[in-house]
């Protein structure tokens, strides 16, 4: 039985999360949104240790939404490690941030970025956003298979 994709947000912010579960939830695209709350934790999960350590590979991200102001390890950071590594160095990485720092859009494309999305203000706007990216992600684009150990 295959389920639905996995949406991996790397989030501090708990109203930020809420609206992305409100924003996804109203675009009807089936997907399992799966949230941590900071770069550790966003690396624990996407390498399967620390608390996540045995968690199956019907949870790997198709998708990571990623803050770059985050506690503990910044989201640069964490992108950088997902781009040095084989196992996540492909999976598409939105960075969804209020920043709107020249130096963060460019760090963030020189790391290996697929997009660059400042989190409008206006809900309706928001939603929107959200239903574009996962319709474009999730959808409309061709992944790279799966890479697998031989």
């Amino acid at each position: 039985m295959k389920t639905d994709p996995v949406i991996l947000l790397i989030e501090d912010n708990p109203d930020d999360e809420e609206l992305t579960r409100r924003a996804f939830k109203a675009s009807k695209i089936a997907t399992r949104l799966i949230v941590v709350r900071d770069g550790a934790e966003a690396i624990d999960f996407l390498f399967a240790a620390g608390a996540f350590a045995g968690r199956g590979a019907e949870d790997d991200p198709c998708l990571v939404l990623l803050d770059l102001k985050l506690p503990k390890i910044g989201g640069l950071e964490v992108l950088k490690i997902m781009r040095a590594n084989l196992e996540t160095r492909s999976i598409p990485v939105v960075v969804l941030t209020s920043s709107t720092e020249e130096q963060d859009v460019l760090g963030s494309y020189g790391l290996g970025a697929n997009s660059y999305v400042r989190k409008p203000v206006d809900f309706t706007k928001f939603a929107e956003a959200m239903r574009t990216l996962g319709h474009y992600w999730l959808i409309l684009n061709e992944p790279i298979p799966p890479h697998r150990a031989s």
